[in-house]
């Protein structure tokens, strides 16, 4: 309005009249409130240091600090400061029934549904390693993410155990048809256990949606964002970030809530899961009988 009356030399009243404004909105002045600058100073902080969230996870972890403050505010305050969070996501089809509904088990409670599957990456000398990262579908908790060179059948028998033991066999066990996860041993032991095994179909990955999904948080949050100069730090930094997913991060499906708060479940004292093979005995240590262990370990022996 100030630009209309300075180029053309007419008055506020007939630029307003001509603009269609009303002039108590043009000489209203803007109400800055006291907390503004800082507000702005921790989203800005908060968008820097996790650099794939967007304004709603930004505003759940402004609300776990202490900000009593909306969605909305905290979207203005991103588009002014001009954040923005790229996001190219290719299209995917669906396997669907008749009736409309998705051929896979939904998990109904936790302990219900587990998922696996691998993800690579390479140290910075270029060596590759894996990971196997084991989630629970209906709370979305992170149960473990094991991190070596290699992963064969035995070590996904070996990370499993310390989970059965330490937590109960779930109903059923999602996966891909990898050599690691169809493996008759694998395949006998889950049998021998009690746990049914739900194997995708072949180019399918979108039946492992769950774990999938957290793949892909893993890949775009962590793994573009690290280098790793050793297998070691990535071990260390990889538990690391799983604890931060479990504890702290906002999940979306969860109202924003993480899947296994601080004030709920204790940190974790160690890895959820036995050094790969470092130490190769008769019988694995961890798998012992004594009462400590109860049925679940009891049954895990009988079935090794």
């Amino acid at each position: 309005m100030r630009h209309v009356q300075s180029v053309l030399g007419v008055s506020e009243r007939r630029a307003c009249r001509t603009l269609g404004q009303p002039r108590s909105t043009q000489r209203k002045k803007p109400a800055v409130r006291a907390d503004e600058a800082a507000l702005t100073e921790a989203v800005v902080s908060l968008a820097a240091e996790y650099g794939r969230y967007g304004y709603r996870r930004i505003t759940a972890l402004l609300r776990a600090e202490g900000w009593r403050v909306n969605a909305k505010r905290v979207e203005r305050i991103w588009r002014r400061e001009g954040l923005k969070v790229p996001r190219r996501q290719p299209k995917r089809g669906r396997l669907w029934l008749n009736d409309g509904s998705c051929v896979r088990l939904r998990p109904c409670w936790p302990g219900h549904v587990w998922a696996y599957d691998f993800v690579q990456d390479r140290t910075h000398d270029g060596r590759r390693f894996r990971m196997l990262t084991v989630i629970d579908e209906y709370t979305r908790e992170c149960l473990a993410i094991v991190v070596a060179r290699r992963l064969r059948s035995d070590d996904v028998l070996q990370a499993l155990t310390d989970l059965f033991v330490e937590r109960g066999p779930p109903e059923h066990l999602r996966s891909d048809n990898g050599p690691e996860f169809v493996a008759k041993v694998v395949r006998g032991w889950l049998g021998r256990i009690g746990v049914k095994t739900l194997f995708i179909e072949p180019g399918s990955p979108w039946e492992n949606g769950y774990n999938e999904s957290f793949n892909g948080k893993l890949r775009d949050e962590f793994l573009d964002r690290e280098i790793f100069y050793s297998l070691k730090e990535a071990e260390v930094l990889i538990e690391r970030w799983r604890c931060h997913y479990n504890t702290v991060r906002p999940h979306s499906a969860l109202g924003y809530r993480p899947p296994a708060p601080e004030a709920v479940l204790p940190w974790p004292s160690g890895p959820a899961y036995a050094p790969l093979r470092q130490r190769q005995t008769a019988k694995p240590e961890h798998v012992v009988l004594n009462p400590e262990t109860g049925p679940a370990g009891e049954q895990l022996f009988r079935a090794l």
